[in-house]
């Protein structure tokens, strides 16, 4: 007999940061971002990597001779963070609350929430810290909040599909403007290992019920747009990414 996708004992707990980190793993968007970054800022010096998450983007960029200290709130991510080949020091806080101690040559920041809630704010914390500013904003149009909810259609996430640049552009004044940009396409691959599994997570992060109707067409939708690898199932994604550049000459 099978077990009902609404069974809570059928799920295995998901950490969407994870899930997130996991799919970065498995996309090219190290390889779209960081020769782009690196084609603003030649000389990265020392690096503080803002919300590092898994440090993927941070470990590409950072010079290995010079220091790299990473700000990250999340446990399961500072788990990630120390298993790296070169990890960075790590402080265990969010943006607004961390105690940098001395100045860095470059901030790194990728898809921060601050972008969209406080830019303003969260541009002068980054200059209290370096001189050269780098952020990574999404530039496609679609759900931002939510993993993988650009596999779904928008009436059942009904996030705002506004781009992400144009979110960070409308809430800094024009003297707070980046003096670079650039631009990558890359796509989000996220390789799972259960499609039922990803789909009642969904579910529950939709604030479905567990009677939701919707739940069925979700599995059925997200087996239609996952192709096979081993055992397991790839779900991929188109994005673009702007590189912002603050502060360097």
């Amino acid at each position: 007999m099978s077990v009902p996708l609404s069974d809570p004992a059928y799920r295995r707990n998901i950490d969407p940061l994870e899930l997130y980190a996991s799919a970065i793993d498995t996309s090219d968007y190290v390889a779209a971002l960081a020769p782009l970054i690196r084609q603003a800022v030649p000389e990265v010096g020392r690096l503080l990597d803002v919300g590092a998450g898994g440090g993927q983007l941070g470990m590409a960029i950072h010079d290995a001779a010079r220091s790299w200290t990473a700000i990250e709130p999340s446990l399961t991510m500072r788990a990630r963070l120390v298993k790296l080949a070169h990890p960075p020091r790590v402080i265990a806080a969010g943006w607004e609350q961390a105690e940098v101690t001395h100045r860095h040559d470059t901030v790194l920041a990728a898809t921060m929430p601050a972008f969209f809630d406080q830019p303003e704010a969260f541009l002068a914390r980054c200059r209290e810290w370096a001189r050269t500013i780098v952020w990574v904003v999404p530039a496609h149009a679609g759900p931002k909040g939510l993993c993988f909810a650009g596999c779904l259609p928008r009436e059942w996430h009904r996030e705002d599909e506004m781009p992400g640049i144009d979110i960070v552009m409308r809430g800094l004044s024009p003297a707070s403007r980046p003096v670079h940009t650039a631009f990558a396409d890359w796509t989000f691959t996220g390789v799972v290992p259960d499609l039922e599994e990803l789909s009642a997570y969904l579910a529950d992060r939709l604030g479905w019920s567990s009677s939701d109707e919707r739940r069925e067409q979700l599995t059925a939708h997200l087996e239609r747009q996952a192709k096979r690898q081993g055992p397991s199932f790839r779900l991929d994604i188109p994005r673009t990414s702007a590189v912002l550049v603050w502060g360097h000459q």
